[in-house]
């Protein structure tokens, strides 16, 4: 990508944001930029928001991270701390960048209706981020690299198990450079082990680690292992990633020191899978598919109405009574067959087939009203297009609006986290390739513009 540069000379000290920590203290002080050659309130693109008088700044103002991860847990987790207000460095292949760039169709079209090189994939995992294209094979690449972990709070990666040592990146080495760095390593099956060496994507990932083994219909019913309709395996690892980090930084806040996380996808689906796990750890049968019902649960299922689908999802037994009450076979909440839910649970079949008969003789949205006048949990099955058109989606604004450097206004999904204090941040879309290499090095490293032209002719940016 082309890469332009700022003439102005760049002072070689230049000041960050960053957290000092108070001797102790466990409260987090923001130190504020000391670059006089910057002429903004500090050297990043997030400047503006960088003051105290500003009000609207977010949680992790004042953090930085180099997010050195591609495809989609790292990116993942990467996005939620920029949108708590980190400043999210993301470095980039000079050739083609992220993997998911080239995901489409569909892709980001430009108001002139040529398409971009950007897919909505891409786009879905990396808005308030800055892109800085850097060849790690370059001697002088990797350089660059420790002179932003020298100056980061966290580093996210995903290679391959070894490739940042061959490097000189790894987390051993970077700790020299700075002790107090928060390393976050994402891999299929961690650092260590007898697979750890193995590439994994999310699909096999579900897969192998018990995911599909629980999700889709029955055999019963001619069904068979699903995976999951998004890639929840790096969703997931991704929001790990998040939690590991933040406590990483409290416990680094309390004892002065970084350290390395070691997060692989297979642990973190297998721990997720939560009750389907302990049902058998505890009751040592295998978990079988049960399609849209619920394995401890009854009734927690879809049901066919006169006109559609909903979703039923009955937690008690108050809720029960309530329900039937609704679908006018109220003593079904006396028969000793479903008194509580463990019966249910036993009578499943039983039950269903008496409630099937039942729900098919109104449609979906007066069975939904009627369970929504008795507060029993009930909705419709919507498609994405539903679920945007909903008057709950403007309501809490679900749907944001970013301005793309070439695009002009695209949409985003907001974060579903609200703040009372430090909203989520929504400053920038999704960069193009290489969009802010030139600001990064100018501002955060202070390279000329003589350097940085030279760089970039030796291919190292």
């Amino acid at each position: 990508s082309a890469i332009s540069v700022r003439t102005r000379p760049a002072s070689r000290k230049v000041g960050r944001v960053l957290f000092a920590r108070k001797k102790n203290k466990t409260a987090l002080q923001h130190l504020h930029c000391t670059d006089r050659a910057c002429g903004r309130a500090a050297g990043t693109r997030q400047c503006a928001a960088m003051t105290p008088a500003n009000k609207e700044v977010g949680a992790l103002h004042g953090l930085r991270v180099l997010d050195l991860s591609r495809v989609l847990a790292g990116p993942w987790a990467s996005q939620l701390l920029g949108d708590y207000g980190a400043d999210v460095i993301k470095v980039e292949r000079p050739a083609g960048g992220d993997d998911t760039r080239g995901w489409g169709p569909p892709w980001l079209e430009t108001p002139n209706n040529s398409s971009s090189r950007d897919s909505a994939y891409f786009l879905s995992a990396n808005r308030n981020k800055r892109s800085l294209t850097v060849n790690l094979a370059r001697m002088d690449g990797q350089k660059i690299i420790r002179e932003l972990a020298a100056k980061s709070d966290v580093l996210i990666e995903n290679f391959k198990v070894g490739t940042l040592a061959r490097f000189g990146l790894d987390f051993a080495a970077l700790h020299t450079i700075n002790p107090q760095l928060i390393f976050c390593s994402i891999s299929a099956y961690g650092q260590t082990g007898s697979r750890s060496q193995q590439p994994g994507y999310d699909a096999m990932i579900q897969a192998s680690a018990g995911l599909m083994s629980v999700t889709g219909e029955p055999d019963s019913e001619g069904g068979k292992p699903q995976k999951v309709g998004v890639a929840i395996a790096d969703i997931m690892a991704g929001m790990y990633a998040v939690t590991a980090i933040l406590a990483a930084l409290a416990a680094r806040n309390r004892d002065g020191a970084g350290q390395h996380i070691d997060l692989a996808l297979y642990d973190s689906q297998v721990a997720w899978l939560a009750n389907q796990n302990m049902n058998h750890l505890i009751g040592s049968a295998v978990p079988a598919r049960h399609g849209n019902a619920h394995p401890n649960i009854v009734p927690y299922q879809d049901f066919r109405t006169a006109d559609g689908h909903l979703m039923l999802a009955v937690g008690n037994d108050r809720q029960f009574a309530d329900c039937v009450r609704v679908l006018g076979c109220a003593e079904l909440a006396e028969d000793d067959r479903f008194r509580s839910n463990s019966l249910r649970v036993l009578h499943r079949e039983e039950l269903v087939a008496l409630l099937v008969e039942k729900f098919l003789l109104a449609n979906t949205a007066h069975w939904l009203a009627k369970l929504a006048e008795r507060n029993v949990p009930a909705g419709p099955i919507n498609n994405i297009a539903d679920v945007f058109a909903e008057p709950y989606a403007e309501e809490r604004q679900l749907q944001q609006t970013l301005q793309h450097t070439e695009a002009g206004d695209i949409p985003t999904v907001a974060n579903p986290v609200r703040f009372s204090a430090t909203p989520v941040q929504y400053h920038f879309a999704p960069p193009i390739l290489g969009e802010h290499t030139a600001e990064v090095l100018q501002h955060e490293l202070g390279y000329t513009a003589d350097e940085i032209k030279a760089l970039a002719a030796a291919g190292a940016i």
